[in-house]
């Protein structure tokens, strides 16, 4: 397949599959196609995609269930295209790892730039891991990018996967003001997320790691701006 991105569709409608498959090869991508779960999961293993378009209303098993399995072992670029259109859906597959979510009936530019804004957010995240070293820590916080756990203190913490990315992006940019819009174009696309989806998950995040929630030490607020990770300087 060469050079071109390789996107596995996993789709059981046979017309929005060949839809996509078109788009996508118009649009200069190498696709792979499967019609059902247990077939998209052998298909992860043999081709090694560069990003997944999954629906979850498949014939033999959820679609939750192979997003689930694939991030046991692999951190591929996943959107999930559904019909399901309720809130609780569409968080609980970004929660379980989903990079992102678009509803059925799309438009062709809505489903290319998602894929170019998920692409782009992989490709920073691999070059600056290259550049910034393997770890970050800050008053006795440390994220480890390479085994991606977060510990405070000695002690682990578990984050979903939403909330390691955003640990990853403030972290990564440590001591800079990263403005509301920006934090959330960054994790959920430039269609996915909104402020109240990003203050849940800071106060989830906080929550975790900070000794007292209500007086930061670690992820600091700019009223009105967004949020900074501190970097290197005194709790307070």
């Amino acid at each position: 397949m060469g050079d071109k991105a390789r996107i596995l569709i996993v789709e059981d409608e046979r017309a929005i599959r060949s839809f996509m498959a078109a788009l996508l090869d118009a649009n200069n991508y190498a696709v792979l196609q499967a019609a059902g779960g247990k077939e998209a999961l052998s298909m992860m293993v043999s081709y090694k995609p560069d990003l997944l378009l999954l629906d979850l209303g498949l014939p033999d098993m959820d679609g939750m269930e192979v997003l689930r399995g694939i991030r046991d072992w692999t951190e591929i670029p996943v959107i999930i295209v559904s019909a399901r259109q309720s809130e609780y859906d569409k968080v609980a597959a970004l929660d379980a790892g989903a990079n992102d979510y678009i509803t059925k009936p799309f438009g062709s530019n809505e489903l290319l730039a998602r894929i170019r804004a998920v692409t782009r957010f992989y490709e920073k995240l691999k070059n600056n891991s290259a550049l910034c070293g393997d770890t970050f820590s800050v008053n006795g916080l440390k994220v480890d990018y390479v085994r991606r756990l977060v510990f405070a203190g000695e002690k682990p913490v578990h984050f979903t996967p939403i909330e390691y990315r955003i640990m990853v992006l403030l972290s990564r940019n440590a001591g800079k003001v990263l403005t509301h819009d920006h934090i959330i174009r960054e994790i959920w696309g430039p269609f996915g997320g909104d402020s109240q989806l990003l203050r849940v998950n800071m106060a989830n995040i906080r929550r975790k790691i900070e000794p007292d929630p209500a007086s930061p030490r670690y992820i600091l607020t700019e009223p009105g701006v967004g949020y900074r990770m501190a970097d290197n300087e005194p709790s307070g």
